[in-house]
């Protein structure tokens, strides 16, 4: 299965009649394995952001979560394994495997709680996978 299938079949799929806005697979370097057509253009800075809170949790907390430049306040997420962002009625998740980056971002009607579903549930089957 092509990454482009995980993004299409897995991360876009319809939970309760909603979808993600958004979704990709990124190396831990920021290079993008597959993403939605809506997906923003990260920068290296966010990236850099995102791996630092990984190793150090809570690193981004003060600053916030930036993903193509919005802006998300960071929420409980699983040390060194999730970041969850919040803004207004949306937000975003962000899963990290032993190679990727999961990344998810909603808005409403779609909840936090189904983000997180998709975007952990892929996640956890590509820890499984060696991934």
């Amino acid at each position: 299965m092509s990454w482009q299938a995980y993004v299409d079949d897995h991360l876009l799929c319809e939970i309760d009649g909603n979808h993600l806005s958004a979704a990709a697979i990124l190396g831990h370097d920021g290079s993008v394995w597959a993403q939605s057509p809506t997906f923003p253009q990260l920068k290296p800075e966010e990236i850099t952001g995102i791996m630092n809170d990984f190793n150090e949790p809570g690193s981004l907390a003060p600053t916030g979560l930036y993903l193509g430049g919005t802006k998300y306040m960071v929420i409980q997420g699983e040390a060194g394994a999730v970041i969850r962002g919040k803004k207004g009625a949306g937000g975003a998740t962000i899963k990290k495997t032993n190679m990727s980056l999961i990344v998810g971002i909603y808005d409403e009607p779609m909840t936090g709680g189904q983000c997180n579903m998709i975007v952990e549930r892929l996640g956890d089957y590509l820890v499984d996978q060696g991934f």
